[in-house]
Order: structure tokens, then sequence, then C-alpha cells
């Protein structure tokens, strides 16, 4: 898969464009339909290979760990929850682009969301469903997790469900975030499923089966002027009841670190720090997928360097505000005069986690910075690797936070070393995989381009 640019791209360098006006509409629905009406590259097929068999060791992973108990993991005394909420965390600030992208720059009426959006908000469902894994298997009980977690009325003031718990505000607004995410990209598709429905053709088994299942998608959409009246309110609507949950639900996660007692924890920068660093990451994980569907499905027409270049611009603000709270940090620890806080950080730069706080410094703070240079930042191959250092360094930003606060208690007696073993690494790996079959079976059988908004922006000749 080549990365590099060619002669058509370089004069988009000279003009940039948000996309080619001289497309037809036929032009557009072909190009973009392409992909789910022809059968899969090789490299679709390998793709789908690997993150198919990460999928199937989750499910292996989960099994075990029900029969053989959490001892399998690393966690320990103080570090009780070690890999999962690391990677629950992660996982939910992957999702947060997708609303910011598919909500805010909505209402803005920004022109470059048009071709981003549609993948950017299956990422977001993905990445929630990705993410809800690991409250569950963390219990070691997964069939008790409705008990224990669902809030329900009771009159005995038991300790389950405790309302008082940062871990039940997630779940309501997770839960919340995740039905509003799935109602807005679910009627984004639907006048796209109706297209491709209606591009159907030919009388074989398959051919009837593919028509059934987009009528039945579509919801019998048949764009006419009410349809789209109400298509045009209703998603307003939702952008509207999304744009808020930007900001709301990294904040509560956030929560529940920041309610706690723990040293380094117990900081209220957390919510602005944790609602940047979800952007951040979530906009690093949005780059890295769209320049693989950019070359795999031949979508440059539609994913321009000036959607690249818009994107990285946005990693390198939410890359900044993430390293300004870095410094706050420590700025506070000091100012506050309180050993613990000081030490919790001081241990953080240079204890026995070093290494994985100056890998969180160098992904998150130093590489975003190289976009400040106009040829890196139209660079296809250095957007991606930066991205894919950007989702390394926020996986290791949560690391940092939990493994660094909790290894050293207040008592030296209590403290112990945190290590992940072989079944937090694959558990963390069959994520991934549950999150990348999801996309590829989404890239392969849904529009991945907002057909209908694309059309929006150009001018048709027919």
């Amino acid at each position: 898969m080549a990365l590099t640019h060619t002669e058509d791209e370089n004069k988009e360098y000279l003009n940039p464009v948000i996309i080619d006006k001289n497309k037809r509409y036929g032009d557009i629905n072909k190009d973009i339909a392409s992909p789910l009406e022809s059968f899969p590259t090789k490299l679709w097929w390998w793709a789908m290979a690997v993150a198919g068999s990460l999928f199937v060791l989750l499910f292996v992973e989960i099994a075990l760990l029900i029969v053989s108990g959490i001892g399998i993991l690393g966690v320990n005394v103080p570090v009780s929850w070690g890999s999962f909420i690391v990677t629950f965390v992660f996982w939910i600030g992957i999702g947060h682009a997708g609303t910011l992208i598919s909500a805010v720059l909505y209402i803005f009426r920004q022109q470059w969301r048009t071709a981003i959006n549609r993948s950017a908000e299956a990422m977001t469902i993905f990445a929630v469903l990705s993410a809800a894994i690991f409250p569950i298997i963390h219990t070691g009980r997964p069939w008790f997790a409705a008990i224990w977690m669902l809030p329900y009325p009771n009159e005995r003031g038991v300790l389950w469900p405790n309302f008082r718990s940062p871990l039940l505000w997630d779940l309501f607004a997770v839960s919340t975030y995740f039905i509003i995410s799935l109602l807005f990209w679910y009627l984004g598709l639907l006048p796209d499923i109706a297209s491709i429905r209606d591009r159907v053709k030919g009388s074989n088994f398959a051919q009837k089966t593919r028509k059934i299942v987009y009528s039945i998608l579509s919801l019998g959409w048949v764009g006419s002027m009410r349809s789209w009246a109400h298509y045009e309110a209703v998603v307003m609507i939702l952008a509207g009841l999304s744009a808020p949950l930007v900001l709301s639900v990294h904040s509560i996660v956030s929560f529940d670190f920041a309610t706690s007692v723990i040293p380094g924890w117990h900081t209220t920068i957390f919510p602005p720090y944790f609602v940047a660093g979800a952007i951040f990451s979530g906009f690093g994980m949005v780059l890295t997928l769209l320049i693989i569907m950019r070359e795999v499905f031949k979508l440059k027409a539609y994913i321009t360097i000036k959607h690249l270049e818009n994107m990285a611009k946005v990693v390198t603000l939410t890359g900044s505000i993430v390293g300004l709270s870095y410094g706050t940090e420590f700025f506070m620890a000091w100012y506050s005069g309180v050993e613990f806080e000081t030490f919790a950080f001081i241990n953080r730069a240079f204890g026995p986690y070093w290494w994985a706080y100056w890998i969180m410094v160098s992904c998150n703070v130093i590489s975003p910075q190289l976009f400040w240079f106009r040829s890196i930042r139209r660079n296809v191959l250095a957007l991606w690797i930066i991205s894919i250092f950007v989702n390394i360094g926020m996986w290791f930003e949560r690391y940092v936070i939990v493994v660094t606060s909790l290894h050293r208690d207040f008592l030296p007696s209590s403290w112990d070393m945190y290590v992940m073993t072989i079944h937090d690494y694959l558990i963390m790996l069959g994520s991934f995989g549950l999150f990348f079959t999801l996309f590829l079976l989404f890239a392969r059988f849904l529009p991945s381009i907002a057909m209908s908004e694309v059309k929006g922006i150009v001018k048709s000749k027919e």
C-alpha cells in the first residue's frame, strides 16, 4: 500500500479543496458504493483474518478468566483494576471524536466533516462496545454484572448498587452517550442505505437477499421533501443532544479518579484534561482509519489532503492542551505543599515506571508538534505514523495515571509493583480485534462516506 503523493495530489496542495466539485452525483454513488458492490480485496481479507483471530482470542481469554478467576491477571492489592480500567478509559476516549465530528461540526456547518463523519460515527459505536467489556469481566463473575452495575430500586441500603459510586455514574453517562450516538449514526445512514438499495440489480439469490436487507435497513426511505424536512430536524436535535455529551461523558469518566483521595488522582483538572485527551486520542484513531480507507478503497477524491490537514491541526491543538495539563499537574503538586502529592508526581517521572511516563510524553506532547510543519501536516505517511504514536501515547497516559498512583500507597507496607501478565496483554489485543472486526464489516457492507452530504457540496453537471 503506497502512501506517497501523486501529481494530482501535489496540485491539490497549491489549491486545496474539501471535495472535487466536478464530480457528478452518479460518480459519487459509484465511487462510494464500489467497496460494497465488488468482491473484497486481498488486503481486506488479510486484515479481517488478523482482526477476526484477535476477536476469537478475546472470547477464549474471557472464558479462561471466568473459569480461572482474576488471579491470572497482574492485579494485586494496591493496583486493583490494572490494565482493564486503562483499556476501558482508552476506548471511551477513542469514541469521543465521532460525536465531536458528527455533532459539533454539523452544528457549525463545517463542510470538511462530510467525508469523515460516517467513519467517525461508526468508530464511536465500536469503541464504546469494546470499552463495555471491561467493567463486566473485571467483576470476575460477569453473570452478576446486571445486579451489581444496573440501578434498581431497593430498600435494603446494601452496597449494590452504590449510587454514590462514580462507576454507576459511568453507566448512566456511557449508556446515554451510546444510545444517542447509535441513533445519530443510523439515522444519518438512511438516505445512503436507500441509495445502495436502489442500486442493487440482478435476480439471483445473493442480489435478492441484498435488496431485502437494504430495504429493511432503509426503513422505507423514499427521499421526499417531507422525509428530508423531518430528517434535517431530527438530525439537528440529536446533534444538539450529542454536543454536550462530548464534554460530559469523559468528565464523568474522570470522576472515577478525581473523587478519590489517592495522590495523583484527587485533582480538579481531571475533567477538562480527560476531555481534551479523549478528543486528542479520538482524532488520532480517526486519522489512522481514514488514511487506510483512503488508500485501500481509492477514496482520495473524497478524503482529501485538506481533510487530513484539518484533523492534524485539531490533534496539534488538543495535544498542546494535554501537554499543558501534564505541566499543570506538576505545578499543582508542588504548589500544594502536600508531600504525598509531590512524591506521587516525582515517582511518575523518575520512579520505577519512568519509562511509561516518558513514552507518554514523547507520543502525546512531542510528536504532535511536528504538525506545525506544513510539509509534515500534508504528508500522508507522516500523518499515519504520528496518529499511531498518539494512540500508543494515550494508552500509556491511562497506564501512568492508574499504575503510578496506586502502586505506592500512603503506607510503605502497602507498596507493590504491578506487572501485566500474558492474559492482560491478550485481552487488550482482543478488544482491538473486536473493534477492527466491526469496523471492517462496516466498511464492507455500509457506505463509509456520507453520499447525501457530499452531494450537497458539489456542483452537479446532470
